[in-house]
């Protein structure tokens, strides 16, 4: 016998969530690994941090740091657009209605936020 129960299908608004939390920490992640090379180092000891760790992903990351630089792009866009989606369609919800999580939607901002930042960083530095 066969098991015709319907899967569950996950909703757009879940979709959208998941889909920007993904891009947004594949920019962050991108980013990150772009600006690890001179960028971070200089940013870290301006602030009385130690920074040498970042020497051995910084040669690892030197080679594709283009590449790196063109994946924060796109995963960030990508990831801020998709925020930017799911932000109208909860303006269109019925009062009192709760059509989102406003602590997650904060995160993947500042996550979108500190992501660009480190690319921009990654792009004076390069």
């Amino acid at each position: 016998m066969t098991d015709n129960a319907p899967s569950e299908i996950p909703s757009p608004e879940t979709v959208s969530l998941s889909g920007a939390t993904l891009l947004a920490a594949g920019g962050f992640a991108a980013a990150f690994g772009a600006a690890s090379c001179c960028a971070l180092p200089v940013l870290l000891g301006s602030l009385g941090l130690g920074s040498a760790w970042l020497g051995s992903l910084a040669l690892l990351a030197g080679p594709y740091r283009p590449l790196l630089l063109a994946a924060a792009v796109v995963c960030l866009v990508s990831g801020g657009g998709l925020l930017l989606w799911r932000r109208r369609g909860a303006i269109s919800c019925a009062p009192g209605a709760a059509c989102g999580r406003p602590v997650v939607t904060a995160s993947i901002t500042g996550v979108l936020s500190l992501g660009a930042v480190l690319t921009v960083l990654g792009f004076i530095f390069a």
